[in-house]
């Protein structure tokens, strides 16, 4: 297992002129330079330490608190910006590189981004990257409409505020959504409105309560009575054709139809349904 980008809790194994070395039980060890020891350390002490590169690339620990860890979200300024990428404050005595390549358009000193951090596989360094998609998964698991989630706000667009769900799925709050002051990088809850087909989440900041899919099944049944009472949309349609004509997940459609039938409002047959 690596330890960089992460926090680890090492235990110290001897203190050299440079710093003390802290060890696991299998054969890592990791300097801690002498400028984050005091006085109360001991042989054989565990201590919790972030773990990164120092300027030659070296693994080394801190007792800094960086403002981001391995595969997390951070709002990060960039400080400075050269020929290798950019250069982002992360709270850590060694910035930050976004290298151009992991940048979607070219980053501004004096701007903040969200980021994430990424362990580079074929150098074992640490960089930042702005194209936060590649995280996110597009299957989504253990979440249903209605669900109660956290989400980090990452960017603002024309329909409204990209935010990252629960770490690990992409969604969007649409401008007609937005009833409070976001700001980026914050982190807030939210509720899920609509799980789409592709795996991106609609998110509301309110609770989206049962009220919401009564509103469905009324909107199911006004639909058939304005296609004169008999529609060829069922439970077997594609979830697209549902959610073109009737704004509405395929799931939050077969509950609505369901409710139909129970009440007996609705007759199901293999290719269309009817109003009784």
């Amino acid at each position: 297992m690596s330890y960089i980008g992460r926090y680890s809790t090492l235990k110290i194994d001897r203190f050299t002129s440079v710093g003390a070395y802290l060890t696991d039980n299998n054969d890592f060890e990791v300097l801690l330079p002498n400028k984050y020891l005091n006085d109360n350390l001991e042989l054989g002490q565990e201590v919790k330490v972030f773990i990164y590169n120092d300027s030659e690339d070296r693994p080394v620990a801190t007792t800094e608190i960086p403002y981001i860890e391995l595969n997390k979200f951070a709002f990060l300024k960039v400080k400075d910006v050269n020929n290798y990428g950019a250069f982002l404050d992360w709270g850590l005595e060694k910035d930050l590189l976004v290298p151009f390549k992991e940048q979607n358009s070219k980053m501004i000193v004096g701007n903040s981004y969200t980021v994430a951090l990424l362990l580079d596989e074929q150098t074992n360094r640490l960089i930042g990257t702005a194209k936060i998609n590649k995280l996110l998964s597009d299957e989504v698991k253990g979440i249903e409409q209605g669900d109660k989630v956290e989400i980090y706000i990452a960017s603002k667009t024309e329909l409204g505020y990209k935010v990252i769900v629960n770490e690990e799925y992409a969604g969007l709050i649409f401008n007609n959504r937005v009833i409070k002051d976001l700001n980026l990088g914050e982190i807030t809850d939210g509720y899920v409105e609509f799980i789409r087909e592709d795996g991106k989440l609609d998110i509301s900041l309110v609770p989206i309560s049962e009220e919401k899919f009564d509103l469905f099944t009324e909107k199911v049944l006004d639909y058939i009575k304005k296609n004169d009472g008999v529609i060829h949309i069922t439970d077997k349609s594609d979830p697209e054709i549902i959610r073109s004509e009737l704004e509405m997940s395929k799931k939050s459609f077969k509950k609505a139809i369901g409710n139909l039938y129970k009440s007996r409002k609705i007759v199901i047959n293999k290719d269309s349904i009817e109003m009784v």
